[in-house]
This record gives C-alpha cells, sequence and structure tokens, in this order.
C-alpha cells in the first residue's frame, strides 16, 4: 500500500516521501497514529514544504558532524579509574564514560557515536573508534589510568613536606 508520510520514521521514509508499506502497518499503525495520510496530489503538494525543510535540516547537521570529526581527530582524554596493582580496573570504562570525557571538553558526542566492542577493563592507551555517521569516522586516544590510593598519596605528599620543612628561611 502507498503511503504519504507526514513526519519522519526511521528505517521507512521521511517526511513528505511517498513510500510502499504494508496494509496492516498503514492501517493499523502509521494512518490511526496520524504519521502517514492517503497520497493524493494535494497532500504531497502540502508536504512538499515540510520534506524540504527536513532535507536542510539534514544538511546542517551532517555539516556540524563533519565540523565535529575533523575537530576530534588528535583528542586525547584521560579517564582515572581504581584499579588493582596488575592494572586491571575494579569497574571498566564504558562508551558513556567515553563521551562523558570528550563532552566535557566541549565535544558533541553521544555514547552512541563511540564504537567500542567491549569496555575497557586495564590500565593502558587505547585508541577508540568514534563513528559520527557511516561514512565519518575519526579516532581519539583513551588514557585509562590508575587512581592514586591514600597511601600513594601520603607518600608523595610527605617528601614535598620534608624539603619544605628543611628549605632555609630568610631571615
Amino acid at each position: 500500500m502507498k503511503i504519504l508520510l507526514t513526519e519522519t520514521i526511521a528505517k521507512v521514509g521521511v517526511v513528505g516521501e511517498v513510500v510502499e508499506v504494508t496494509e496492516g502497518f498503514a492501517r493499523n499503525y502509521l494512518i490511526p497514529k496520524k504519521l502517514a495520510i492517503q497520497p493524493t496530489d494535494g497532500n504531497i503538494k502540502r508536504f512538499e514544504a515540510a520534506r524540504k525543510e527536513y532535507e536542510a535540516h539534514q544538511k546542517l547537521l551532517r555539516q556540524q558532524k563533519e565540523q565535529l570529526c575533523t575537530a576530534l581527530e588528535g583528542v586525547e582524554i584521560s579517564v582515572i579509574r581504581a584499579s588493582n596493582e596488575e592494572g586491571h580496573l575494579f569497574g571498566s570504562v564504558s562508551r558513556r564514560d567515553i563521551a562523558e570525557e570528550l563532552q566535557k571538553l566541549g565535544h558533541a558526542v553521544t555514547p552512541d557515536d563511540v564504537r567500542l566492542d567491549e569496555p575497557l577493563r586495564r590500565i593502558d592507551t587505547f585508541t577508540v573508534p568514534v563513528q559520527l555517521a557511516p561514512d565519518l569516522k575519526t579516532q581519539v586516544k583513551v588514557w585509562v589510568m590508575r587512581e592514586k590510593t591514600a597511601e600513594e598519596q601520603a607518600a608523595a605528599a610527605q617528601p614535598a613536606a620534608t624539603a619544605e620543612s628543611s628549605a632555609p628561611t630568610a631571615g
């Protein structure tokens, strides 16, 4: 059955497009929810402007994604996590964690853009792919570093305190 979409529907089509769908999908879902109407000449003309507006919006989004892709080239982020002596993390670093760190740097990256096969579970440096569109890919370097324990922080502060107390005072 041919119908005219009144809204953009993922994997079906964009607003103003005449698409072929099954009769049940059209009659039981799309038409009752006002997501589609009959493709008459008047309806097609009415939604032509909406389709042009949608295409212009998509073009603008594409330009923004291209700019973001070039801005992400060479970006390095650090993620600090608690780990054991062998460097295995007590948790993991997920796509969401990487996206949040990139957002802190001012990059509009979503967790869906970060392509990790599995979460990062050890202290190391990783090259993580970021895919903003099917043909827009880049990579960021992720440094997973160990969180200092209280003993390590005290040991690092103690030599500094000893050096300050033994320094001659001007008098």
